[in-house]
């Protein structure tokens, strides 16, 4: 099974397979590699004649292979890429296909949001013979590390609070990050860096009242700005649900109960412990000051219950802006 940047990297090197079956639970990856494949390995005016897009819910197994095995019209190469190919029934018939694929035709498989099963033995012969790409979603804490990569290939940089903005409020969601980061990079910032202020006016995510600044005043014990910040979020409930506001905060009494754990470690060794960047370790220092360890199983403790409350669980009438409120208070006085 091949990685994103090797696929990539042959395909701008024009080493084309006869088959490209893209799966997984992330499209953005599944997205570039049959975009690029769509833009790049034939030529506008060859694409007319041999170019061929597919639904996998309006085909079946029998089209697919009818159009894979045909020969292209004054070009070297057809391309024929299947979308929505965890719709297709069938699939088994690609390891027959597989024993003999058409030489000039490059066959994509869009599978998105599941994964297949390796113990196919079509799986298998797409793995020894075409290539198999499996895209798992990142998780929460590998999102910044993502950003930054993803910037430092552009010759951007970004400030520690700027990818924690960023990731608070764009979740795991490399589509809209991607989205949001070209954005960012067509202002054409001073010194090619991103920043909150950059963040606040061309993305819309206020650099005071979000679920960082949120935690920053709950960690601090800074009731006013905390009070202010939740007020803010429920007058604001469609752009601040509830149920992300408390998971930032569930995300960030987790990691203050791991601070208290490992706090003795190097602090190389505690930021991996943690996953974040090094220079949140001195916030997090603050935050054991207001939050002892047994404070720290408090909060989350209250959270459980809140979110069993905004399901109704235990509450009958009170709305997600006022039970947000009223979470925040109890998590003040923990």
């Amino acid at each position: 099974m091949k990685k994103f940047d090797q696929i990539l990297g042959d395909l701008k090197k024009q080493i084309y397979h006869p088959v490209y079956f893209l799966a997984g639970e992330e499209p953005y990856y599944i997205d570039q590699i049959s975009n690029y494949i769509a833009e790049h390995v034939l030529t506008e005016s060859e694409r007319e004649f041999n170019q061929t897009i597919l639904y996998g819910r309006d085909t079946s197994m029998d089209a697919v292979l009818v159009e894979a095995k045909r020969f292209p019209m004054m070009a070297n190469y057809q391309v024929v890429i299947v979308r929505e190919a965890q719709h297709l029934k069938n699939l088994e018939v690609l390891e027959s296909y597989m024993q003999k694929p058409q030489s000039t035709t490059i066959l994509v498989f869009c599978y998105k949001y599941k994964n297949p099963d390796k113990r196919k033995s079509y799986v298998k012969a797409i793995d020894k013979k075409g290539v198999l790409f499996v895209a798992e979603r990142l998780r929460d804490y590998q999102v910044p590390d993502w950003i930054e990569r993803y910037l430092a290939a552009r010759k951007f940089t970004i400030t520690p609070k700027a990818t924690v903005l960023l990731t608070e409020y764009l979740g795991t969601d490399l589509d809209r990050i991607h989205n949001a980061l070209q954005k960012l990079i067509i202002t054409d910032p001073p010194d090619h860096q991103i920043t909150p202020e950059l963040i606040e006016r061309y993305i819309g995510i206020n650099n005071d009242y979000n679920s960082f600044e949120l935690q920053k005043a709950i960690g601090t014990g800074n009731i006013a700005k905390a009070n202010q910040i939740v007020n803010y979020f429920a007058r604001n409930e469609k752009e601040h649900p509830m149920v992300l506001t408390m998971g930032s905060l569930y995300y960030f009494f987790s990691k203050l109960l791991l601070y208290h754990v490992h706090k003795r470690k190097p602090r190389n060794e505690l930021a991996a412990a943690l996953r974040v960047n090094p220079y949140f370790l001195k916030d997090y220092e603050r935050y054991a000051k207001h939050f002892n360890p047994s404070q720290t199983r408090d909060a989350i403790r209250i959270l459980r219950d809140y979110d069993l409350k905004s399901k109704g669980v235990g509450n009958a009438s009170n709305s997600q802006g006022e039970l947000l409120q009223e979470m925040v208070w109890r998590l003040m006085h923990a």
